[in-house]
């Protein structure tokens, strides 16, 4: 090398250098990130704006109100068997049992219990409507992360679950089958059969996601220790159903508070996770569906006869008073207050759906992640856009 030549490279290196000191002295400004308001993480219309430093998230806050569509409201101007026409639409991955907790808060006011076959009854289509809603959330949770295939088993095995609920209900999406005293009609012939041979098929589907998706490395690195919820955290915010018992809160009300259905005449276990993370959140689930397998045959075994109404009056006419019901929904704690004046039409309906405190903590979970683990957090904490804006 020429002396030159030397002179130049050393001269090139000091101004390198120098270039690097006034480079850690600037500040740089942070930016903020709009994600939605269509994001396909989110089950609906949900904007995130997060305000970044570099790649690291230092505040994220969710912003909702796209798809506001006022069931409250509305309840005010419909008669009572008109309102499940209403609230199943709030989760419409969950639709059947929505409309569960609303009817049991019009039979308390009204003094009316269902016949015991109306009970269990509903209480294998209320677990049917959680299999078909967490199958989804379980294939989805894999497609934000890039694994395509379970998205497409979790489609194909959900359809087996909505057939048997359209084939009792009449509805696919939107049942409106409950009645105050009581369910539309009785179980079809065949149904039965054909349910317990549907759920053997999501058991077998969950053992293949299972194989498919917790072990992968991918899968593993993108969730475990990522989001992690402290089970003081979660309960500060109001988390309920899958969500806080992934932190190692052992709290189900359909074994803690099981108010007007057969949960408490079967056999079942509530599945938790000391984790609390994005991980444990996916298993959670993933076992909860197992469990409503099991939890339906044996409703399905046990289910008594007899009618499946009580006597009422065929113009539903609710007594005045105050009752709240709440139930284990499949997306977490959902209940009503209803406030009646006597009349035709309630006179107030407060809905507490799951999904607005499992957004409420996005704020606090966002903090300090990195970017491409937002999509991740966002489908883990599973929830539905028209369960809150309602």
């Amino acid at each position: 090398m020429t002396a030159i030549s030397e002179r130049r490279q050393l001269a090139y290196i000091a101004a390198q250098a120098s270039d690097a000191r006034v480079n850690v002295e600037l500040e740089t400004e942070g930016m903020t990130l709009n994600m939605g308001p269509q994001h396909p993480a989110t089950h609906g219309t949900l904007r995130i704006v997060a305000k970044l430093d570099g790649e690291q998230v230092i505040a994220a806050d969710p912003i909702m109100g796209y798809m506001h569509r006022g069931y409250e409201k509305l309840t005010e101007v419909r008669t009572y068997p008109q309102v499940t026409t209403l609230v199943n639409r709030i989760d419409w991955l969950g639709s059947f049992a929505n409309e569960v907790p609303f009817i049991l808060a019009a039979e308390r006011l009204m003094e009316v219990e269902a016949p015991p076959r109306a009970q269990w009854i509903r209480t294998a289509l209320f677990e049917l409507s959680r299999i078909a809603n967490i199958s989804l959330f379980l294939g989805d949770m894999a497609l934000q992360l890039g694994a395509l295939t379970p998205a497409f088993y979790a489609f194909r095995d959900r359809e087996f679950v909505l057939n048997q609920i359209e084939s009792a209900t009449g509805g696919r999406f939107h049942p409106n089958f409950d009645r105050i005293g009581g369910l539309k009609d009785d179980l079809p012939k065949g149904w039965i059969a054909e349910t317990k041979t549907a759920m053997v098929k999501l058991r077998d589907f969950c053992d293949m996601l299972e194989t498919l998706v917790t072990g992968n490395e991918i899968f593993e690195a993108r969730t475990r220790g990522i989001g992690v919820i402290p089970a003081e955290v979660g309960l500060s915010y109001g988390l309920s159903g899958a969500n806080i018992r992934a932190s190692g809160v052992d709290w189900d009300l359909r074994r803690d508070q099981p108010v007007g259905l057969a949960w408490n005449e079967i056999d079942w276990k509530v599945w938790t996770h000391p984790d609390g993370d994005s991980f444990a959140r996916f298993w959670v689930r993933l076992q909860e569906v197992r469990e409503s397998t099991k939890m339906v045959d044996q409703l399905l075994d046990g289910l008594p006869s007899g009618p499946i109404m009580a006597k009422v009056p065929r113009i539903i006419k609710v007594p005045a008073g105050e009752a709240w019901v709440s139930t284990e929904n499949p997306l977490g704690e959902m209940g009503y207050y209803v406030v009646s004046q006597g009349d035709l039409v309630p006179f107030r309906v407060k809905i507490r759906s799951a999904s607005f405190n499992n957004v409420s903590i996005v704020p606090w979970v966002l903090k300090g992640v990195y970017v491409p683990d937002i999509v991740t957090i966002l489908a883990s904490l599973y929830f539905i856009l028209g369960d809150i804006d309602r």
